[in-house]
């Protein structure tokens, strides 16, 4: 969708070739009509608004940058307010802003926080402040020393029952909150994870409405120490959000500042558990983490499409006498590279909206006092958030490569674009101390399933041992990999056979703990086939819906092919270990993926039409809607603040001196 401007559509005869109808590949991306159509409101709202201008941002300071935030966020607010946009409209406007602010932190985490943790009369008081940005908040969990180790946090909230009040302490340099987005210049309030402390004994972590900062003049309440924890990787990207240090000297709040809902301190300083099982929280967790996959669709298919748009516009080598020269787009080694990762962010988005679902279906049961779906659905959404979130990262990397050296610049959007996913793969759970965790839940399955307990949902498979266990693919030509089982089979026998392998080799060590930390490389690889079995397996349910519009249908079979035969030629090693394919299916499978490239060859520009996102959003010279780069990249140029004179600053002091060989040398 370009932003308007009257330039001829360079990329009009790519989009001629394709052969599906695009209006039903969006509805299919977007996940219905109605939501394409919010969705292109308010980009177009945002695209159209000069306060949302985003061109220069890699070019300011930081101090600039951050100001540049602030106004962003006020602005979004106010006609937020003004148009009265509803909550699904809001989030929009703000996701197409693109810029990183404490806003994100307070209502991604610091609301949900207090509707998760909070009791009812919590909620009452806290939550409207919080929806009329009355307070800003954020989520102060991670400290200085640690942050995937939740349980080693050392912040404390000691109950002072002489005045029904904590005392909020920061025992050392390490206990200091250091991360939390939002909290650095811009919070006035605070959840905060700290050790509870009352009649003398600890009982761990527990969360804490703790103000911050005066109402009145924003300085910092007594006892509170605040700032900025510095410059971050890349130019603009995240380094618009105030990421922040915050240490206590024995700061008093009030008892009720406790989020209650599970469990409580009396008055008298007594600690009790409420009724309202410990699993709840586990909601609020896969909520956030399916934002994240939902994020990783999101830039994975930014980065696409401006790789796939501007290999369509270049054009290197293969002229004979002087003819024209060749779209990158048509060389074989690019479509490899490229078409994959194409395929990917289609996966990742049908698993996104998969993972929807699962929340609500969570939710639901959880408020129905039926956990037993929920350690699954936490594996399942932990391992979702690493392996979606790692492989994004690279993929915008890969892509910025499949650019040349364009993809470099600033303008081609793509540096901007990695700096600002990859702190993905380590926040919210580090990737590898995620998988770890879905190694644990496989070890427990497998251990299940041999006492004859059927397991559910995305294990499902599990509980087919005889079958998986033996089978060999029946595949005999490359076309039979087109079949959607046969592909299924293999991917759930190779995550089948890696996790009983690795339970039984842990059971030859001398403690179940040794054997666990012996084997963690082969664990994680296990914990990896698991969850790409999950993605394989949603985009083939996916294709079994109605999907309506022309080709739509055959397109997204061709890349789901792609998507899960790629992962079958890179893995090969797994697949042949484990037995349940051979060398020559191998071959086949990779025979066919160069088969299904050129298939989607003609269509790859359309397929990234799909995804509906402006110029504006895109941000980038290089994937402009009307591919007309090189005017833009030279245009570009000129905008630099080092171009602001002709002569640089810096030329009568350092540099005329060395031409004119005028260099005062110091006499030694």
């Amino acid at each position: 969708m370009a932003d308007g401007g009257g330039e001829p559509d360079q990329l009009a005869g790519e989009r001629a070739t394709a052969q599906f109808d695009v209006d039903g590949m969006k509805v299919a991306w977007a996940g219905s009509r109605h939501a394409v159509e919010v969705a292109d409101r308010m980009a177009r709202l945002v695209a159209s608004d000069p306060v949302f201008r985003k061109d220069t941002r890699t070019m300011l300071s930081r101090k600039e940058l951050f100001k540049d935030t602030l106004k962003k966020a006020a602005h979004a607010w106010k006609r937020i307010v003004e148009l009265r946009l509803t909550e699904e409209e809001a989030n929009l406007l703000r996701l197409y802003v693109d810029q990183p602010g404490y806003v994100d932190l307070h209502w991604g985490m610091f609301v949900p926080a207090i509707k998760g943790q909070g009791t009812e009369e919590q909620q009452k008081k806290w939550l409207p402040m919080a929806y009329k940005f009355q307070i800003i908040g954020c989520y102060a969990q991670t400290e200085l020393g640690h942050g995937s180790n939740v349980q080693g946090l050392e912040t404390t909230a000691t109950f002072d029952p002489s005045t029904d009040e904590f005392v909020m302490h920061s025992p050392t340099l390490t206990s200091s909150k250091w991360w939390p987005g939002g909290l650095g210049k811009a919070s006035t309030h605070a959840v905060v994870y700290a050790r509870l402390i009352t009649e003398g004994k600890d009982y761990g972590i527990h969360g804490f409405i703790v103000q911050l900062r005066s109402l009145d003049d924003h300085s910092p309440l007594p006892g509170v120490t605040l700032g900025d924890i510095g410059g971050k990787f890349g130019s603009g990207a995240y380094n618009s959000m105030d990421n922040g240090v915050l240490r206590f000297d024995h700061v008093r709040i009030p008892r009720d500042q406790m989020l209650m809902r599970l469990s409580q301190v009396t008055r008298e300083g007594k600690y009790v558990h409420s009724d309202v099982p410990k699993q709840l929280l586990y909601g609020t967790m896969v909520y956030v983490r399916q934002t994240i996959v939902a994020d990783a669709s999101k830039a994975l298919s930014r980065a696409v499409c401006i790789a796939v748009r501007y290999s369509a516009i270049r054009k290197q080598f293969g002229s004979q006498d002087g003819g024209p020269e060749t779209q990158v787009l048509n060389y074989k080694t690019q479509q490899s590279r490229l078409f994959p990762l194409l395929a990917s962010a289609y996966a990742y988005r049908f698993v996104g909206q998969w993972l929807k679902w699962l929340y609500t279906d969570v939710t639901q049961k959880l408020e129905a006092k039926d956990y037993s779906t929920l350690p699954e659905a936490h594996a399942c959404t932990a391992g979702l958030k690493s392996v979606t979130t790692s492989a994004t990262a690279d993929a915008i990397e890969e892509c910025r490569k499949l650019c040349g050296g364009h993809g470099y610049l600033n303008s081609s959007g793509l540096p901007e674009l990695f700096a600002v996913y990859v702190p993905a793969c380590t926040y919210e759970g580090d990737n590898v101390v995620l998988l770890l965790q879905v190694a644990r839940f496989l070890m427990k399955t497998v251990a299940q399933v041999a006492t004859g307990k059927q397991p559910v949902g995305t294990i499902a498979y599990m509980g087919n041992i005889q079958h998986l266990m033996q089978c060999k693919s029946a595949v005999n030509t490359a076309e039979d990999w087109l079949n959607p089982a046969a592909i299924k089979e293999v991917f759930e026998a190779r995550a089948l056979r890696m996790a009983v392998n690795c339970a039984q080799n842990i059971s030859k060590a001398p403690s179940q703990e040794e054997g666990f930390s012996e084997l963690s490389p082969d664990l994680l690889e296990a914990a990896v086939a698991h969850v790409q079995l999950i993605i394989v397996t949603k985009f083939i349910e996916k294709l079994q819906e109605d999907i309506p519009g022309p080709g739509v249908k055959e397109q997204l079979q061709k890349l789901c092919s792609i998507y899960a035969l790629h992962l079958l030629h890179k893995h090969l090693g797994d697949f042949l270990s484990t037995g349940c394919v051979t060398a020559r299916q191998g071959a086949l499978a990779n025979e066919l993926l160069g088969k299904l490239y050129a298939q989607v060859r003609p269509n790859a520009v359309a397929l990234v039409d799909a995804f509906d996102y402006t110029d504006h959003y895109l941000g980038s010279v290089l994937g402009r809607y009307d591919g007309d780069v090189y005017p833009a990249l030279y245009e570009e140029a000129w905008k630099d603040p080092l171009n602001e004179t002709v002569v640089p600053d810096g030329y009568q002091e350092h540099l005329r001196p060395l031409l004119k060989q005028q260099l005062k040398l110091s006499r030694l």
